[in-house]
């Protein structure tokens, strides 16, 4: 073997060496964890910006709460003596959709206070719609097969955003429209009652 054929060898075992550890520092940088996004901090405070408590029982409260979401404009998916659920759907924007999810959770108070808390928060999902355009194959001779899009597409909507609102305003406008649905007749009526016995 010449020096001159040694020393190509030579030269093109460093190159493939190199070429190695470079794909190995890059194999072992893609193996390291991504940095996560940092979670939005959650605290347990005193404020009452999602409970109230009312007059009356956990059935009155309730049904109170589901006239309430009905004069909105909710649909009602479930309603019973002591949980309301509502659903109500919006369109801000021509691709874009958002529905407010509103759960509201009768409990009694003490018992003998004739009161009763409810407890209430709302989800607002937003989803943005997805276009996926058709395509199709075409023959054309000795060119071969030619793909060509088609004016036909499937939408689709995709959840691109969930949070429980915040807003103490709004939970607030709730509870006052809340008690204008509370029947003061049936809850002066169990009072008395209650006083008899």
């Amino acid at each position: 073997m010449n020096i001159f054929t040694r020393s190509r060898r030579l030269a093109f075992t460093s190159i493939a060496l190199s070429c190695l550890g470079l794909s190995a520092c890059s194999t072992v940088t893609s193996m390291q964890p991504q940095q996560s996004v940092a979670a939005q901090p959650e605290e347990f405070l005193s404020s009452a910006a999602y409970t109230q408590s009312f007059p009356g029982t956990e059935r009155q409260t309730c049904e109170a709460a589901r006239r309430a979401l009905l004069s909105q404009g909710y649909v009602i998916g479930e309603a019973g003596e002591s949980s309301v659920r509502g659903r109500k759907y919006f369109q801000p924007e021509a691709d874009v959709h958002v529905q407010i999810e509103f759960h509201v959770t009768c409990a009694p108070n003490n018992q003998g206070s004739n009161s009763t808390t409810a407890f209430a928060n709302a989800v607002r999902d937003r989803y943005t719609l997805r276009k996926s355009s058709n395509s199709a194959s075409l023959g054309v001779g000795a060119l071969g097969s030619i793909s060509l899009p088609f004016g036909s597409s499937d939408d689709a909507l995709v959840k691109v955003a969930s949070e429980t609102i915040p807003s103490k305003q709004f939970y607030g406008q709730f509870f006052d429209l809340l008690e204008r649905y509370l029947d003061p007749t049936a809850t002066a009526v169990q009072v008395e009652t209650e006083k008899a016995h």
